[in-house]
């Protein structure tokens, strides 16, 4: 699966961009991958119906991804909670080849990785289905993921149930990338340190 390299302007969504940014303050004082309790993003839990929680165990060979917390949406799109399961047991044998090679890459690359995707909805709609996964650290390699999993349709409404398992066609890939330009965040607005300033 081939990923293209970005930077975080390439993500969509304004609330992905948040998260985003969070993560990219944590990563750029030392150019290491945060700790999860250290991220704390500005209205977290606005978006924590569109959070799902990992942890990692890299001990096995592909490393596993173990569903700690469940978006509330994301369980509505699956049919079914997830917590305590491993992902690819979640997902199911049709869609591992098109959702773990995404994880791995994060898990590989230890940065983020987003990718966007349609899928059609059981009344045909089309569905942009964004993906951001951020990876954390306890020191050494990637030991937590946070995916934010945002669900958007040009048509306006859709049917978010049974989204991912309710139509025979699998998801098809529009973009995947991973953020590895970049990495940094400057506030909007700010006069960047040492610009001399002279007032008259």
């Amino acid at each position: 699966m081939e990923f293209e390299s970005a930077n975080p302007t390439v993500v969509k969504s304004i609330k992905q961009r948040d998260l985003l940014n969070t993560w990219l303050r944590l990563y750029a004082r030392e150019q290491l991958i945060p700790r999860i309790e250290e991220y704390q993003p500005a209205r977290l839990a606005e978006e924590l119906p569109d959070l799902v929680y990992y942890t990692v165990d890299t001990a096995l060979e592909p490393p596993r991804l173990t569903i700690q917390s469940d978006g509330t949406r994301m369980s509505n799109a699956y049919g079914h909670t997830g917590k305590g399961k491993y992902l690819e047991q979640y997902i199911g044998a049709r869609l591992v080849p098109v959702v773990m090679p995404v994880y791995h890459e994060c898990l590989k690359r230890a940065l983020p990785v987003y990718t966007i995707s349609n899928i059609d909805d059981i009344y045909g709609r089309i569905v942009a289905y964004e993906r951001l996964l951020l990876p954390f650290s306890d020191g050494g390699g990637v030991t937590h993921v946070i995916a934010s999993l945002k669900t958007i349709s040009e048509d306006g409404g859709f049917e978010i149930r049974n989204l991912m398992r309710g139509n025979k066609a699998l998801p098809t890939a529009k973009l995947r990338a991973v953020i590895d330009r970049d990495l940094f965040h400057r506030a909007p607005g700010r006069i960047a340190a040492g610009d001399v300033i002279e007032f008259s």
